[in-house]
């Protein structure tokens, strides 16, 4: 930046709003989207502030209550009211603005006041509501499927016994010792799949190791300990020891099937 020697504008930099008061809002990502979506054509205002003064005490700043409430019809639970805490003691800050061409750089005002916006106290619920829904959107993955000819993925790793297998032109002729199929890499399947499979395997019988479970369903076996945990319980004593059956609750469900 270059300074003109007079305090003013500078030929980079347009000082000409930095003593204009302005006030810095932290608010919620429903209130952010919310005004972004709003056209700048519109001429309505997005929210009006409502400054609230106890009288008896107006020396006293922390008698101000500032609230902000929405402007238009907002739909579902997002909040219409919320109030805004102020900040007493901030680090001194200014506003910047550039424009798109040219990389114009302005000063828009100085940060007079600093606020945190939350929810008024009516409308928690609601937010909590919102915030919830928000969640479960977030932990809902889009899935693509693909068929296969061949569902066990014989053709998309290496078999058991072909891996480290030398040339056939290699001198010493060496037989090289087939590679154990706890060796190999399995492929996980999709979580509700497997749990599919699991409860038919437990309708063959009713106890199970995990050793035989890996060999059934070609399955890592951390991630079957994961399925099992919450399925089954496991054996640690007794003629099944060692061994894992369904819980109770799933045993039923398993019974009632089979009933039908």
């Amino acid at each position: 930046m270059e300074d003109d020697g007079s305090g003013g504008s500078s030929s980079n930099l347009e000082t000409g709003k930095s003593e204009r008061s302005v006030w810095l809002m932290k608010c919620p990502l429903v209130v952010a989207k919310s005004w972004q979506s709003h056209p700048p054509s519109d001429p309505h205002p997005l929210a009006k502030v409502v400054l609230s003064l106890d009288p008896l005490h107006s020396d006293d700043s922390n008698s101000l209550q500032f609230t902000m409430e929405m402007a238009g019809a907002e739909t579902g639970n997002k909040p219409k009211s919320y109030s805004l805490n102020m900040f007493k003691d901030f680090v001194p800050m200014s506003v910047f603005s550039e424009t798109s061409q040219g990389g114009k750089v302005a000063v828009e005002g100085k940060v007079e006041h600093k606020f945190d916006m939350k929810p008024h106290g009516e409308n928690l619920e609601d937010y909590g509501k919102l915030c919830r829904e928000r969640t479960k959107k977030s932990m809902i993955k889009n899935r693509t499927i693909q068929v296969i000819d061949n569902d066990r993925g014989v053709h998309m790793r290496p078999m058991p016994g072909m891996l480290g297998l030398i040339s056939s032109s290699s001198k010493d002729k060496k037989k090289t010792a087939p590679v154990k199929q706890s060796d190999v890499k399995r492929t996980r399947r999709d979580r509700g799949e497997l749990e599919d499979i699991m409860f038919k395997l437990f309708e063959r019988q009713p106890n199970w190791a995990l050793k035989q479970l890996v060999q059934e369903t070609d399955q890592p076996a951390q991630f079957l300990k994961e399925i099992l945990n919450e399925l089954c319980v496991y054996n640690k004593r007794g003629t099944n020891q060692g061994t894992y059956e369904l819980k109770p609750e799933y045993k039923k469900s398993v019974e009632d099937s089979n009933a039908e």
